[in-house]
């Protein structure tokens, strides 16, 4: 029933997506969202807005982040706290980039209770390392209109050239090999716990994320409809 809202009886769903960079979960997070109606929390988002508004905790987070530092638990949890207070999220949301540490987790359980009604699911994005190299070092970037491609997946239509403006693209100092396998590494180690955690506290599912889009969105939708 992928066009339903079945899955919405019985109290609010809270969804928690768990995955490498470049692991798809983004896109998966999206599209649930969209097509269920659901709130999607992307901290990710939620800091960069915060920063452009210039709030207290984007002032706050702002100079951490520019050092390349990790913006703390606790400043996450309360963002996080306050968000989920908010009316449109009584019936459930979509967590995208949270938690990321065990802190995190253990504060999210303080939020929201842990969860005896099934409505509380943990979906980890698993994709090969090396597909999880290929996806991000090949990504280039139009740093005039903002627009992305991909040197296999999603190419311009002459190489190096933004299709939308004719500037030439770049490649983000983020998606350099170097740094691809860094930041790999780094999520691989700091988030190892974190589904050991969860295997243990929610509804846990792991999802290869190495097929094509949609038949990885029928899996999601068939764990959440109980179909699974």
């Amino acid at each position: 029933m992928v066009g339903g809202s079945a899955f919405a009886a019985g109290g609010p769903t809270r969804i928690i997506f768990l995955g490498s960079p470049g692991a798809g979960k983004g896109t998966q997070a999206g599209r649930l969202s969209a097509e269920r109606k659901l709130v999607r929390i992307s901290t990710g988002d939620m800091l960069r807005q915060a920063i452009a508004e210039g709030t207290p905790l984007g002032q706050q987070a702002a100079p951490i982040m520019d050092r390349g530092k990790l913006v703390p638990d606790d400043l996450l949890i309360a963002m996080i706290r306050e968000r989920v207070s908010r009316e449109d999220c009584q019936n459930g949301y979509i967590l995208d980039g949270f938690p990321r540490t065990l802190p995190q987790a253990h504060g999210l359980e303080n939020i929201a209770g842990r969860e005896a009604d099934d409505r509380f699911f943990v979906f980890n994005v698993e994709v090969p390392h090396a597909e999880l190299m290929r996806r991000l070092s090949g990504r280039r970037w139009c740093p005039k209109c903002q627009s992305t491609y991909h040197v296999d997946s999603n190419p311009p239509a002459k190489a190096g050239v933004c299709d939308r403006c004719s500037t030439k693209l770049v490649q983000r100092e983020d998606d350099k090999e170097s740094v691809v396998a860094k930041r790999l590494q780094e999520y691989e180690e700091r988030t190892k716990p974190l589904i050991q955690y969860y295997m243990h506290h929610a509804r846990f599912h792991s999802i290869d994320g190495f097929r094509p889009a949609d038949v990885v969105f029928r899996e999601l939708v068939g764990y959440l409809e109980g179909q699974r």
